[in-house]
Order: C-alpha cells, then structure tokens, then sequence
C-alpha cells in the first residue's frame, strides 16, 4: 500500500511543478502504478494530519440568506469517520451500493467521503429526479442504501424495494437519522484493503440521447485520474475554488470532490434558489475566490451582467460541459483580461483534451490532449486516425482515468471500446500544432447539400448576436437539399418575439456564415435539456421530423427567404 501512496504523490507533485510547462508535462508524465489504494483513508486523511493543510478550509459553503459553514480538512476527516463508523453499524459493508442523493451541505462529502472508508460503491443522483428515475436506480444499480435529504424522502415511497434508508435533516418515521452518526467514534478502522481496482462510483449518465448509460467507476479512475483535471484548471494548494454543478452528475465529482482536494485547495460553494448574476460576482469578490469553473450556461448568463464589478477576479477561470462559444470568452477576456480556457472530458472519463495553463490558445480550440491521455481522431468510413474524425482514446496507452465500462451492458462496451479504441461518440478536427477543434456529437453533425455542417459553429456566430441568449441548430428535413439548418433561439431580455428580431438575427447571420451554412428556419423556443443542464438537440431533431412529416409548422418560425431583398 505504502507503495501506490507514494506513487500517486509522485505523480500529482510532478503536475503541480509542470503546471506551466505543458511539453515537459505530457511528454514525461506517468499514470501512477496502484494496487491497494483507498483515496479518502490513504490521501484526504493525510491532508488532516499534515502541519500545512490539516487547519486550511477543505470546504467552505455560503447559503443564500449569508450564513456559512466552513470545515477544515481535519474537521471533515474526522466528521467522516463518524459516518462511516454509523453507517457500518447500520449494515453498510464493502461493496455494497448507495444511492446518495443531497444537496450542496456537508453531509454531502462526509458520505461521499464515508463511503469511500467503507469501501462502498456510490450511485449519485441529482435532487430532481423523480420516482421513477429513483426506481430505476435502485433495481439497475443493484442499491442497498440510500441517503437522501428528509424533504425527498417521500419520493422513496413509490419506491419497492429491501434498502436502508438514511433521511439527512428532519426526522422521517421509518428512515435512520443521520444526526445520530454525530455520537460515534471519531476514529475509523477499515474492516480490509482496498484495491484501486475495486468499484466507487456507478454514474447514471443524463441520457441526451437515450436512457441513461451506468458508467462504473474505480478508486483510481475517478480520484487518481482526476489529476490530469487538477492540471487542466492549474489547481494548486490554498486555491479557493468555485465550481458551479449540482451534486449527482460527475462534473461535481471532478471539480467539487477530486481535483481541487488532489491539490490542497478550497471547495467553494454559494447555493442558491435562483441564479443571480451580481449575487454570485459579489460573493466570489468577498470570499477571494482564486479559482472559477462553470458550465457554458452559466457564461452565457453571467456576460449578461457587468462583470467589471468583480474587482479581483479569479486567477484561472475554465469551461466544462459543453463548448464555450468566442462571444463568451471573448466578453470575460475583456472584463477581467484573462481567457477562460476550455476541456473536454465526459462521465466515462476524466479531463482528456484542454487549454491548460501556460499554452497558447487557439481561439475556438478546446486545446490539446491533457498528459496521460493519446487522442486519436478516427475516420468513421476507414477506421483510421487523421487530422479529422470522431474523438477516441488509444487503448494501448489506457489512461487511469477512463472507466471500467458500461456495467452489466457487454454489448455497449464492445461497441465503445472497439479496434483499440474508445470511441467518445464526439467529433473533432485537429490542426498542425495539436491542437483540437470540436466539431459537434456523431449524430449531432449533418448535411445540408452534401456539405457537413457543425451545429456548434452555426450557434457560435448566432450568439454573437445581442438579442440571442441561447441557441441550438439541428437539421430541418427538405425536399432538395437533403436538410437545412433550423436554429431554435431563446432571447436575451428586452428582444421581442416579432419577426423584425427573426429578421435581425437571420440577416446578421447571413452575413457572418458561408452560404451553404446559412441558417434557413428560426423559431423562437424554449430549449429541452436534461436535468443536468445539457440541450437535448435529439428531440428538437424529433420534432423536426415530425413537424415536416405533418406538413404543419410553428407558427414562431420564421424562413430565412422571408426577409431577402
């Protein structure tokens, strides 16, 4: 054991050192070799003995109404322990599947943490999920306890099904109070070893395109092989971190749990009701956050309001869960002169391709493959790697932090991991300096007139324009050319839903994409995503079809050939 510790010390020290020297980082750099390794007893506990970082705040949470809590990596060790040693009592044994579901509170990473010591598999679920979501969790996941918040307890109730029940918060009836686990033991001793090998976290993907995969985890892929995310922010001890994710989608894990603990620094959390823009800048102000991640919505609101009142803006800002568009980084550059650097990584994996501190960047480039990771663009037609084609990972040089694979489904795992690859499922071009490019998802990209065309650059220049908040293309079926372009607009405000804006956007559109890229349909729309936050473009690409098969369209469409002179 003492061995693989070391490994991984030696691994994450030669990051931190390199974070600036992105050639030296990727061309020396080496996942470490583990075989027993338990991340929360072997790592996070040696951050609460250690005379630099046992006092430092390992979480700090800002609620609403401005009150906070703050626990240091000591407090939470020893906070987790009890948990464990409550939870052990209670029939949790290593192995065993929990559901958790919380919100952004404490208990959140005492469990998480917990779980870890007891050598338990995680199944994080979102607060919004429904009963029918829960069920299948349970019977998929194979759980045997939840823990979840006292005021979604109720949701269990249509839920069949033999599991203890653990309610955070109010007293339920018939559900365990965690309140009690506060009485135990401060101290934990594991019942055996963990293997890095062993299962941690079992993933319900947000299911864009199809029920949701269950994406298997290990005590390495996950903790380990978030270090190529901690070099990707730049992720240093003492930072104060800013990640905005809801608990029970893996962004969270990257950026709430693992990557900034691998680094020493701060979890910095601000909850809230109802996102408010100068809220958040005030508080990222006062609380000295050294270090911000948000996803492309959260941008996209954000350069709405006047970031020039965040004085001391953040040191390293990035983007994660979609592409960020050049308008956004180009109005955060402007504001705080400093570029927000995109990455590109998904459940199945952590960080692979990024912008990480001290390249170059390329605008519209999500950067280049982070150290550990050997990206391939494979041609779909011949199989073959080049300069363009669908994202895959060299599996003769598996990075530690891809998973296991999809559980219980070989079919699935044949299908992604075939010809010596992982196959992502997203598709890229790559230019001379390595640098890559996202193009859109496999079943995103289409042709219009035999020409491939990528939603994600139509959206760009559509949000370029002041009247456009959010947009999204998919094809729209056509007699003659195959498809066109169709782009679904959701508002800035003050912009009404009138065609002299439909006319605005289609004319500043024309001018900025070539004509065999030209959006020719507009609808103004609210946009269907999953819980998780992420545009659902199959079922627009759905109504599409329907509407064309119907031969009945909306009447907030608008034809780009409504508005030529």
């Amino acid at each position: 054991m003492a061995s693989s510790i070391q490994a991984f010390r030696d691994a994450r020290e030669f990051l931190l050192r390199h974070l600036e020297d992105y050639d030296t980082a990727y061309r020396e750099f080496q996942w470490p070799e583990l075989d027993e390794f338990n991340w929360a007893l072997d790592w996070f506990d040696s951050l609460a003995v250690a005379p630099d970082s046992a006092d430092r705040a390992a979480l700090w949470i800002v609620e609403e109404d401005g009150s906070e809590g703050r626990w240091t990596f000591a407090e939470l060790s020893e906070r987790s322990n009890k948990v464990a040693n409550w939870l052990a009592g209670l029939g949790v044994r290593r192995g065993d599947r929990m559901v958790l579901m919380l919100g952004n509170q404490v208990e959140l990473w005492e469990t998480m943490l917990a779980a870890m010591k007891l050598g338990a598999v995680v199944i994080p679920a979102t607060t919004l999920l429904a009963p029918a979501d829960l069920i299948d969790r349970i019977e998929r996941g194979g759980a045997r306890h939840v823990v979840v918040g006292s005021s979604d307890a109720g949701k269990f109730d249509a839920v069949p099904g033999d599991y203890t029940r653990v309610a955070v918060g109010e007293p339920v009836p018939g559900w365990h109070n965690y309140r009690e686990a506060a009485d135990q033991e401060g101290e934990f001793r594991p019942d055996g070893t963990t293997k890095a090998t062993d299962p941690l976290l079992l993933y319900f993907t947000s299911g864009t395109t199809a029920k949701p995969k269950l994406v298997e985890h290990t005590h390495a892929s996950y903790p380990v092989g978030h270090l190529s995310t901690m070099f990707w922010i730049g992720l240093e001890p003492g930072d104060v971190h800013l990640n905005i994710s809801s608990p029970g989608w893996a962004k969270h894990a990257w950026s709430n749990v693992f990557s900034p603990w691998n680094a020493g620094a701060t979890v910095f959390i601000h909850n809230y009701s109802r996102f408010d823009a100068d809220r958040l800048l005030s508080e990222m102000d006062r609380c000295g956050i050294t270090s911000f991640c948000a996803p492309p919505t959260v941008w996209r609101m954000l350069i709405q309001a006047d970031l020039t009142k965040l004085r001391t803006p953040p040191r390293k800002v990035v983007g994660a869960g979609e592409p960020l568009n050049p308008e956004v980084i180009e109005q955060v550059e402007k504001a705080w002169g400093i570029s927000i650097r995109d990455g590109y990584g998904q459940t199945e994996t952590t960080v692979q391709v990024a912008n990480t501190p001290g390249q170059r960047i390329k605008p519209g480039s999500m950067g280049r493959p982070t150290p550990g990771y050997v990206i391939a663009l494979v041609d779909p037609a011949t199989g073959q790697p080049g300069q363009d084609g669908e994202i895959c990972i060299d599996l003769s040089r598996r990075p530690l932090g891809l998973m296991v694979g999809y559980h219980g489904d070989d079919e699935r795992n044949a299908e992604v991991m075939r010809d010596g690859y992982y196959h992502t499922g997203d598709v890229g071009s790559r230019d001379e300096d390595g640098y890559i490019t996202y193009v859109g998802r496999t079943d995103d990209v289409f042709k219009a007139s035999d020409y491939r065309i990528s939603p994600f650059e139509l959206e760009s220049v559509l949000l370029e324009h002041e009247a456009v908040a959010e947009a999204a293309v998919v094809p729209s079926p056509d007699p003659v050319r195959l498809a066109v372009p169709k782009a679904y607009v959701v508002l800035a405000s003050g912009w009404a839903e009138d065609e002299n804006t439909a006319a605005a956007i289609l004319n500043y559109a024309r001018e900025h994409l070539a004509p065999y890229k030209r959006i020719r349909l507009l609808e103004f729309t609210d946009l269907p995503k999953t819980i998780s936050g992420k545009i659902r473009r199959v079922e627009l690409r759905a109504r599409e079809h329907d509407e064309s098969t119907a031969e009945q369209r909306s009447a907030r469409e608008y034809r780009d050939d409504q508005f030529r002179s």
